[in-house]
């Protein structure tokens, strides 16, 4: 495909921040073809002369580049230059205005932002406690989520409350299956938790499900696929959340980054309320 492009992400570190920033990126642009190469941890000058050699295979390539040691950004910089290959530092500026702002030199350390400190044990901690509380498990000490989501079946409960829990939060998700599916201290919520209702378009629910049992190569659970069901089951969660005035998202078009983004916001606001 001659229009295709060749990603280069190079990172010093784990590369997690440059995925994120080209995935933003990416988003700008229609119609754009490209493949992504991931290097992580690249420390060395020998590591950097071994990619771009991968490179004069190809053509079209672009790289993107987290170094944090001037030294090795300099070298990576100037082979490029020699091998005509388009190449953007996307941290490199921001730590240099950074630290004329704040008037200190940067530590230009690898991986600082994984460093094993109260905030990174935090994060496992949640994750943990998560996983434990997915599709309504562990409800016994549910007291203990910071956040609680609730909703029918394939409304992103659990893919929103893993990428929360990567962000510090410990979550609980509940999924509505019938009337009792809520327990009862939930419902009067005397813990004053931040509890959630996640709800999506019947049509679109359908399709998802759909999707689920085909890939599961299901076929007896008819009632789970069916619209009208469907349309049953959104309308009588919807009333739910009404009745203990739970604040609600409709997930139905939204990225699970959007719909944690949302779900943050209700949280912080629910937090100044207390």
């Amino acid at each position: 495909m001659s229009n295709l492009y060749q990603i280069y992400l190079i990172s010093d570190s784990t590369g997690e921040t440059l995925d994120r920033i080209f995935l933003a990126l990416k988003a700008q642009f229609n119609n754009f073809n490209y493949k992504i190469n991931h290097f992580s941890f690249t420390r060395t000058e020998n590591q950097i002369l071994k990619i771009l050699e991968n490179c004069k295979n190809k053509k079209k390539n672009i790289i993107l580049y987290t170094i944090v040691d001037e030294k090795l950004s300099k070298f990576l910089n100037n082979e490029t230059k020699k091998n005509n290959i388009p190449c953007f530092s996307v941290l490199g500026d921001l730590i240099n205005d950074f630290s004329k702002l704040l008037n200190k030199s940067s530590l230009n350390s690898p991986s600082r932002q994984h460093i094993l400190d109260d905030q990174y044990y935090k994060k496992i901690d949640a994750i943990q406690f998560t996983m434990n509380h997915d599709d309504g498990n562990a409800i016994n000490d549910v007291e203990k989520s910071d956040i609680i989501l609730i909703g029918v079946s394939r409304t992103s409960k659990t893919p929103t409350s893993i990428y929360l829990a990567n962000k510090g939060y410990k979550v609980s998700n509940i999924p509505i299956v019938n009337k009792y599916s809520i327990p009862e201290n939930i419902k009067k919520n005397k813990l004053n938790k931040c509890i959630i209702g996640l709800i999506a378009e019947p049509k679109r629910l359908e399709e998802i499900r759909k999707n689920r049992m085909s890939s599961l190569k299901e076929t007896g659970r008819q009632k789970y696929t069916n619209l009208q069901k469907i349309r049953e089951e959104v309308e009588s969660s919807k009333n739910t959340f009404l009745k203990f005035r739970w604040p609600t998202i409709d997930v139905s078009r939204k990225s699970v980054e959007e719909t944690a983004a949302s779900v943050i916001k209700i949280y912080e606001i629910s937090r100044k309320n207390d």
